[in-house]
């Protein structure tokens, strides 16, 4: 990156489009490493933080394209790691609850993914990585 233009590196929108190509590469193959996929992770860790709920609304928390949601679904059911089960309160949804098996399987995907952070960010600092963390939330939020 050192012989790019003084100009690209000095915008914030280039750094960050660069650091997510660079992550996004990391974190394929950490992912394809464990057989899983990074879609598994936030799927599994939102099942994790907020219990069971519908497709659509993890999809929605995940910012995960439907059409993607069920296909990932659909693995993490034959996986055994998520069921399907009907909704008490809407007997026309089905709820996707996290099974024991896919709290494992949570734990070994977010080893990998810390593993990952490890290697994007080993330049940096605990502290600055910590702020590099809330500068980034600030600016999606």
């Amino acid at each position: 990156m050192e012989d790019s233009p003084t100009r690209l590196r000095g915008k914030p929108s280039w750094l960050v489009s660069k650091a997510s190509a660079r992550a996004h590469r990391l974190i394929g193959e950490a992912m394809a490493a464990a057989s899983g996929r990074a879609y598994h992770f936030a799927i599994l860790a939102a099942l994790d933080e907020f219990g069971p709920d519908s497709q659509v609304r993890i999809g929605q928390r995940c910012g995960i394209d439907q059409s993607d949601m069920h296909t990932m679904l659909n693995e993490l059911t034959a996986q055994s790691h998520v069921a399907r089960t009907p909704d008490p309160s809407d007997r026309r949804r089905n709820l996707i609850i996290l099974t024991p098996s896919g709290q494992r399987r949570l734990e070994v995907l977010d080893t990998t993914l810390s593993e990952v952070q490890d290697d994007l960010l080993n330049a940096l600092s605990g502290t600055e990585r910590h702020q590099l963390t809330m500068l980034l939330t600030r600016v999606l939020d």
